[in-house]
């Protein structure tokens, strides 16, 4: 939902390359925050001053968005990050988005690269 949102404001995949929302297993919630990467530095500017202190459209809440810097940068820093986390071994649903980053394939959904400790995925196809 979140996702459809920042397409429909020209900012989802080809724009991004990593998305993920983290969701509260428990009550099947997200938790309030998402960690989005953007492709080119530049588009992060428009994507600010659309969103920042304002209300989502999709979710039935009164949070207001706050963007910030994350402490880790990039895709790749990312992909690193959440390799090896316990979340890679839930479904699908509950894992980031990846999407290629350049080419003639920008924006289209990638596999997350597996894990070095190559654990396998329990929701993979």
């Amino acid at each position: 939902m979140l996702l459809s949102e920042f397409a429909d404001g020209n900012h989802g995949p080809g724009k991004i390359d990593f998305f993920y929302l983290p969701i509260d297993f428990k009550n099947r919630c997200n938790r309030g925050y998402a960690f989005v990467n953007f492709v080119n530095y530049q588009d992060i500017i428009s994507f600010h001053e659309l969103y920042n202190g304002k209300n989502w459209k999709n979710f039935n809440s009164d949070k207001i968005c706050d963007t910030t810097y994350a402490r880790i940068q990039g895709k790749e820093g990312m992909l690193r990050r959440f390799e090896n986390s316990a979340l890679m071994e839930k479904d699908d649903e509950y894992r980031p988005l990846v999407f290629v980053s350049h080419g003639i394939d920008k924006g289209k959904r990638e596999e997350f690269p597996m894990a070095s400790n190559n654990r396998p995925h329990s929701g993979s196809k």
